[in-house]
């Protein structure tokens, strides 16, 4: 089982053209604002989580839900890129329709995880999910200061480098698929089901597990940067859903790395029933 981060979206290249007063968005009324932006990013992981939640009874009775999900979500977000800038007025229907369709399938992705390591008599404090959630948050708010203080700006030669890393990240997990799939040939150091074994190979993992959590969560400070922005800027209101699209997938990306660590900590060195 190899779990491939999901976030297709680099925003700052895909937006910033529809943010500007002349771009797509220039002609609607009012103007962004930072408040604006956090009630509907809220919404939409309100939205993110009921689904969550549903995706667990669904799922049960059946399984083949949980990757109609995750297509979904990726489809929507190709569809995003192409239509950002060529229909402003589909931003509000993309952004809730991929909170759900995400939502959906980090749920059913939590509780399938969840059944494993009760399978295994793994006792994780809360449940995964709810650990998943407590790293997703602390990481949020370690950007944000990060974000604030000035340490980090979130500038050009910044989003490059981590642009390159991403890219660097979707191309392993890309070749490790194609691996798996077309010569059955298994990296056990970037299998989810090898999390439990033993040896150097499952520490390679754990550290891999943690430098792409660690390369999404940065994408936020890039989130913070065009928030800010495009609120200096006076982009039209319109632009928040857009700016909320970019923080729902970068929080998803984070949401899943954070799940998978908690669930290799937990075979790896979790107490047995």
């Amino acid at each position: 089982m190899s779990l491939v981060s999901t976030n297709p979206i680099l925003a700052d290249s895909v937006l910033s053209g529809a943010l500007s007063p002349s771009g797509a968005l220039g002609h609607s009324a009012g103007v962004c604002t930072v408040s604006g932006i956090i009630n509907k990013t809220a919404g939409c992981v309100l939205l993110a989580a009921i689904s969550g939640a549903i995706a667990v009874p669904v799922t049960k009775a059946f399984p083949a839900a949980m990757w109609v999900a995750f297509f979904v979500s990726f489809a929507i977000s190709i569809a995003a890129i192409f239509l950002v800038r060529r229909s402003p007025r589909m931003a509000a229907s993309i952004t809730v329709l991929y909170s759900v369709a995400q939502g959906f399938m980090l749920g059913a992705l939590g509780m399938l995880l969840q059944g494993i390591l009760d399978t295994n008599k793994i006792a994780v404090p809360g449940g995964i999910a709810l650990q998943a959630f407590v790293i997703v948050v602390g990481l949020m708010l370690a950007m944000l200061t990060l974000f604030r203080t000035g340490v980090l700006k979130g500038g050009a030669m910044f989003q490059s480098v981590l642009s390159v890393v991403t890219l660097g990240i979707f191309f392993m997990f890309l070749i490790s698929m194609v691996m798996s799939l077309v010569f059955g040939a298994s990296l056990s150091w970037m299998s989810m089901g090898a999390a439990g074994d033993t040896g150097s190979g499952a520490l390679i993992g754990l550290g891999i597990n943690v430098v792409v959590l660690i390369v999404a969560a940065l994408w936020l400070i890039v989130d913070f940067r065009q928030v800010q922005d495009a609120v200096t800027a006076g982009a039209p209101a319109s632009a928040e859903w857009y700016l909320t699209f970019g923080l729902v997938v970068t929080l998803a990306w984070v949401y899943l790395e954070a799940l998978k660590l908690v669930f290799r900590i937990a075979m790896m060195f979790g107490n047995r029933k």
